[in-house]
This record gives C-alpha cells, sequence and structure tokens, in this order.
C-alpha cells in the first residue's frame, strides 16, 4: 500500500506509454518487501528542466531516463559518472540528498547478461553490426572487458566513422562496409557477433542485418540486443546454424536491477525482473 512514508521513483521519456520498466521494478520491490513505487512519467523535450528539478523538489529516490532524454539531461545533474560522461548518455539518475548523479547502466545490463551465459569477452574478436542507440554503451563495455579487436559493420561508414574515433585513444576499431568482402573476412574470424540495429524488431520481424552464415566462425557466439522479438530472425537462424545465443532481455532486465540497486542499495532479484518482462511483452 502506498502511504506517506512510500519513497517514489519512475521512468521519463516522450512517449513513455510503451515502457516496460514499471512491471520490473514494481515486481523487484515487491519481491524484496521495499516501501517503494515506480511509476511511468511523459515529459515532453521542453519540458525536461523542469522535470528534473521536480525529481529534486519532489524528493525522488531516482529516475529513469529513456528517449529521447538521455543526452539532452546530462547539462541539468550535479554529477556524472564516468561510464554516463564517457558513453554521452545517462539512463539512471539517483538523488543523494539532493544531489542528482547520472549513471549509464546499459553498459552493465549488456555485459552482465553476456558473462551470465559463460562468455568472456576478453582477447575476442567482436563484429558489431551496425551502430544503433545502445552503440557507445556496448563498445565501451567490450572496451573495459578487454576484446583484442572490433569491427562495426555498417550501410554508411562514413556516418560511424566519428562513433569510432571518438574511443580510438582506447581501441582501434574498424568501421567497413557489409557489402565489402572485409566483412566476409570478418566474419571468419569472430567469435562474437552483436546486432545493435532495429533489424528484426517487432513488426518487422522478417528483417535481419545481412550475415553469411556460410563465412561466420561455427564457434561464433551471436547476441542480438532486441527483445521483442524474443527469437529475431537472426538468432532462429543462428540456432539453425548450431550457435549459440542470446537476446536483449537480459540486457533489459540487468541495466533495470544495477539502477534498483542504485537507488535501494537492494539487490534485486533479477529473474523476478526478467519474468515480469515477458508478462508484459505477452500482454
Amino acid at each position: 500500500m502506498i502511504t506517506g512514508k512510500t519513497k517514489n521513483l519512475g521512468v521519463i521519456g516522450w512517449p513513455i506509454a510503451h515502457s516496460f520498466s514499471p512491471n520490473m521494478h514494481n515486481a523487484a520491490i515487491a519481491e524484496a518487501g521495499l516501501d517503494y513505487t515506480y511509476m511511468a512519467m511523459p515529459v515532453k523535450p521542453e519540458d525536461l528542466k523542469e522535470a528534473v528539478a521536480g525529481v529534486r523538489a519532489l524528493g525522488f529516490k531516482g529516475i529513469n531516463v529513456t528517449i529521447p532524454h538521455k543526452q539532452a539531461i546530462m547539462e541539468f545533474l550535479d554529477e556524472i559518472h564516468d561510464d554516463a560522461r564517457i558513453i554521452g548518455a545517462v539512463n539512471t539518475v539517483v538523488n543523494e540528498d539532493g544531489r542528482l548523479i547520472g549513471y549509464n547502466t546499459d553498459i552493465d545490463g549488456f555485459i552482465n547478461a553476456l558473462k551470465a551465459t559463460g562468455f568472456d569477452c576478453k582477447d575476442k574478436k567482436v563484429v558489431m553490426l551496425g551502430a544503433g542507440g545502445a552503440a557507445r554503451a556496448v563498445i565501451w563495455g567490450f572496451i573495459k572487458e578487454g576484446i583484442s579487436r572490433l569491427t562495426i559493420a555498417v550501410r554508411n561508414v562514413p556516418k560511424v566513422l566519428p562513433l569510432a574515433e571518438s574511443f580510438s585513444s582506447y581501441l582501434d576499431i574498424k568501421v567497413i562496409n557489409w557489402i565489402d568482402k572485409e566483412y566476409s573476412d570478418a566474419l571468419r574470424e569472430c567469435e562474437l557477433l552483436v546486432n545493435t540495429t532495429p533489424l528484426g524488431m517487432y513488426p518487422k520481424i522478417e528483417a535481419m542485418p545481412p550475415v553469411d552464415f556460410d563465412a561466420l566462425n561455427p564457434s561464433a557466439f551471436v547476441y542480438d540486443i532486441i527483445y521483442t522479438p524474443a527469437e529475431t530472425m537472426l538468432l532462429r537462424k543462428a540456432r539453425e546454424n548450431g550457435l549459440r545465443t542470446l537476446n536483449g532481455e537480459g540486457m533489459l532486465a540487468g541495466q533495470g536491477a544495477v539502477a534498483f540497486k542504485h537507488w535501494t542499495g537492494v539487490e534485486p532479484d533479477i529473474n523476478v525482473m526478467a519474468e515480469a518482462l515477458r508478462k508484459a511483452l505477452k500482454s
């Protein structure tokens, strides 16, 4: 029951009605027996500054931040964690006695989901398909985990070169067009293939990035950060070719779990969060 002692959490975005975060977090809150509640709050871009002031004034313990506010919110915060600063985006804000601190937990969600399968990124050769919204967090995660090589395969190389250049002091990143022979060569040596494009996401579930499974290393691991549907066309073809696969469900639940601990100091049951996500996706 919500009372005057209940602590508030939430997520801001525009639009926000589609968010599954309330399902995940309220399930975790109930499981942990905490006196918190989590709500979705629509915030127009022009109202962001006032919304951040409201988080502070109303004493929210913290919020998640989603599209289109992940970059814009940074100027209104008191402190930015190093990961969020390097990635250039905040998806979690923690209110520490009126001081708002920005984090990016996408990196933890992405890497922790991969580690949970037993896959170790250290010294691995990685091919990343596309450079979607989560690409910077994915790249920084790989750098922190010590991969040996990253190749980004895309439609438009000039558009993605600045992204690669922004991480050049940490890792030499090659950007190639996925119609070039270099792409096939990269697939042959690839130990981890990651899709960050929206190709295959509901409702266009028949789409997928161009991957020649005859060229792909037969021992490669295939990770698609899409979670709707649970098995994209890319993952289905990878499974049919005998490859290990992972979808984006664990990344979504995982980034939420890290945020939850930042706010409450309690380690949530990530399985409860993932199950709440699955139920929400089916409803």
